[in-house]
């Protein structure tokens, strides 16, 4: 027996997950405040910039590689082929970032969310698509990655 989830409650349920892991607190995982625009809004530059240790990113290249993986899916969702990714590379590209650089990577961060969530918004049919894996990937990548950025806090000098 095939067992079925009604795309309306799929999608409810997705877009709550999304909505809290980006944006606010909806009780589903989250502590009030601790979504990722909420605690990346709390961060300046300088901790952004503070590497977490001699082998380990700053939060500002957490933010970056989250970027990346975001815009990756999305062309991805979109039917494009996304090619062969190095992985290893987009750590290297932040490491210490300037008020103005800060600013606009969480812009970045924020206007691939919105494209995202737009995009996601607009799927019909889930049924043929890989939008099911991928959407599940971006919640479950950023809620890890947002977790890392939570414990540097700690490293970087401050309570998360």
């Amino acid at each position: 027996m095939t067992r079925t989830i009604s795309q309306e409650s799929f999608s409810k349920e997705l877009f709550s997950v999304l909505e809290e892991t980006f944006e606010t607190h909806h009780s589903i995982y989250l502590d009030k405040g601790t979504s990722l625009f909420e605690t990346s809004s709390q961060i300046g530059a300088d901790e952004a910039s503070i590497p977490v240790g001699d082998r380990c990113a700053t939060i500002a290249a957490q933010v970056e590689h989250v970027v990346f993986y975001l815009e990756v899916l999305e062309r991805s969702i979109a039917g494009q082929d996304v090619g062969k990714q190095d992985w290893d590379e987009i750590w290297g590209r932040v490491s210490g970032v300037t008020t103005a650089e800060w600013d606009a990577l969480r812009a970045r961060l924020k206007a691939t969310y919105d494209r995202l969530s737009t995009m996601l918004n607009s799927i019909e049919n889930w049924e043929h698509n890989d939008a099911i894996g991928d959407s599940m990937a971006i919640v479950v990548h950023t809620a890890y990655h947002l977790g890392e950025i939570r414990q540097a806090l700690c490293t970087v000098g401050r309570s998360a």
